[in-house]
């Protein structure tokens, strides 16, 4: 026990004064650990090189590196252990201890130090010497932008999102610029954010563009600056992928409707300025579908859209008058768009037994052209009862300021042969007409035995000279008939019998 001890004093001893040699030949040898890169900018997937080495004399114990310290303290290479992105520069070399790390990655950037050990007498390695730090920045190039549209057709109109992504790039400064057709497009929304567990980044920019009818060939385009690349990175987007534009619809005849009867007609359909091309044509009478039509081929117009026309033949007879026919489109999966003209004739039909090109039948009056003329001829009708009205009250009231009329009838014939023998003093019946505010006296009467009318005559002093016609209708000596029947106190007129005195 004593010799062990004896021993260890004098091997502790011995250390001592190797101790004190190194101390007094520390002027010429001196340990020193030199690290001379401050700052390292590599490309990512290149190869980075971190440079130490050491001189004089140092105790036993390895050379490592480390990135980072702290928490994120990382031992990068050693000789003992497996590194296989890190080699040394020159293996075996007990001064020169630069590495080569292969194939970047943004994640590899941060600060490096090369670190020198010396072997602990019981335990596990102590630091001995650090290099003062070599900072390194990894410089990664952007992906190849990728630009994505709308998840469906959108019409002109409305603004239309349109997206741009780029990323594992570093350093994070990054220029994304938008152009439609090679024009700048304003106040794009540009995101910058740091990629999953990486300190790489990522961009996300977005761009609201209107779409018109003529953008079937227009192109959309997003632009990439990046500090690590030679010249920016584009990315395309053909709008036409995005773009949909509903056919404009338009049906006409030949001739131009209305017809005669038994006329060829020929409807046209023409869908035109329609994107993208997919789009069918049909033709419905009334409501059913018909396969009569004939599609023309399709047809591309200078911006880009599409034309498709079609055409139906139909012959003009009496059961398809007022018929309906209806072209249909569907296009692009959308929901039809109809556009319609209705058959009309020149003519009505023609009657049975009668030639339906004569006269009669050449003129063609429309609906409107009747209506007008019953209500010319209603008020036609109207004017004459006006008209008619107006003048009966008009006589009535001249009529009313006239003198009234005093009616002598004659009795009643006897339908057998008038009598041989004729009375001239029986006088019978005559018209009278009297003034109806005076009251005229006949001052004269003459009256001739071989004739049948007398004539009474006023007065020839009186203002108003009226006079009366007795028609005398029958002079006879039969017996006396009875007075007619007197009429109605309405009439103007009276029925009198005069005698001969």
């Amino acid at each position: 026990m004593a010799f062990r001890t004896s021993a260890r004093l004098q091997l502790l001893s011995l250390l001592l004064g190797l101790s004190s040699m190194d101390r007094s030949g520390a002027g010429t040898q001196e340990f020193q650990l030199l690290q001379p890169q401050g700052a390292v900018s590599v490309s990512a997937g290149e190869t980075l090189t971190l440079t130490c080495s050491v001189t004089g004399l140092a105790p036993a114990g390895p050379v490592k590196w480390f990135k980072d310290s702290g928490s994120g303290h990382r031992l990068v290479y050693a000789d003992a252990g497996s590194f296989p992105r890190v080699t040394r520069a020159v293996s075996g070399s007990d001064t020169d201890f630069t590495i080569h790390i292969n194939d970047t990655h943004p994640e590899d950037a941060g600060i490096y130090h090369c670190v020198k050990f010396k072997k602990g007498w019981q335990g596990p390695d102590e630091e001995f010497r650090s290099g003062a730090g070599t900072a390194v920045s990894v410089g990664a190039r952007p992906s190849a932008p990728s630009v994505s549209g709308p998840p469906s057709r959108a019409e002109p109109g409305p603004p239309v999102t349109f997206t741009c992504t780029s990323g594992g790039f570093s350093p994070r400064d990054i220029t994304v610029t938008w152009l439609k057709n090679g024009a700048k497009l304003p106040d794009p929304q540009t995101q910058v954010l740091p990629a999953h567990e990486s300190i790489s980044y990522n961009v996300s920019s977005t761009v609201g563009v209107s779409l018109t009818r003529g953008d079937a060939h227009s192109q959309l385009t997003c632009q990439i600056e990046h500090s690590t690349l030679p010249a920016p990175l584009h990315a395309t987007y053909k709008l036409s992928d995005a773009l949909r534009v509903s056919p404009r619809l338009q049906v006409g005849t030949a001739p131009a409707v209305p017809v005669a009867l038994n006329t060829s007609v020929t409807f046209t359909c023409r869908a035109e300025g329609f994107y993208p091309k997919d789009a069918s044509l049909t033709w419905l009478e009334n409501g059913n579908e018909t396969n009569l039509g004939k599609s023309s081929a399709l047809s591309e117009n200078a911006d880009g859209t599409y034309t498709l026309q079609s055409s139906l033949e139909v012959k003009a007879t009496e059961q398809r008058s007022q018929s309906v026919f209806t072209c249909r489109v569907v296009h692009d999966s959308q929901p039809p768009v109809n556009t319609s003209a209705m058959l009309r004739l020149s003519q009505p039909p023609a009657e049975p037994g009668k030639d339906p090109t004569s006269s009669a039948g050449d003129s063609y009056l429309s609906e409107e052209k009747k209506i007008y003329i019953a209500v010319a001829v209603v008020c036609a009708v109207l004017v004459v009862l006006v008209i008619a009205v107006i003048y009966l009250i008009r006589v009535r009231q001249r009529k009313g300021k006239s003198s009234p009329s005093v009616r002598l009838h004659e009795p009643e014939k006897s339908p057998g042969p008038a009598p041989q023998d004729s009375d001239p003093n029986n006088l019978t019946y005559a018209d009278l007409n009297f003034d109806k505010q005076k009251k005229r006296t006949p001052r004269f009467v003459e009256m001739s035995p071989q004739s049948e009318y007398a004539c009474i005559q006023p007065a020839a002093t009186e203002d108003n000279l009226t006079y009366a016609d007795l028609d005398m209708v029958h002079l006879s000596k039969s017996p006396k008939r009875p007075a007619p029947r007197p009429e109605e106190a309405v009439s103007e007129y009276a029925s009198v019998q005069i005698q001969r005195k």
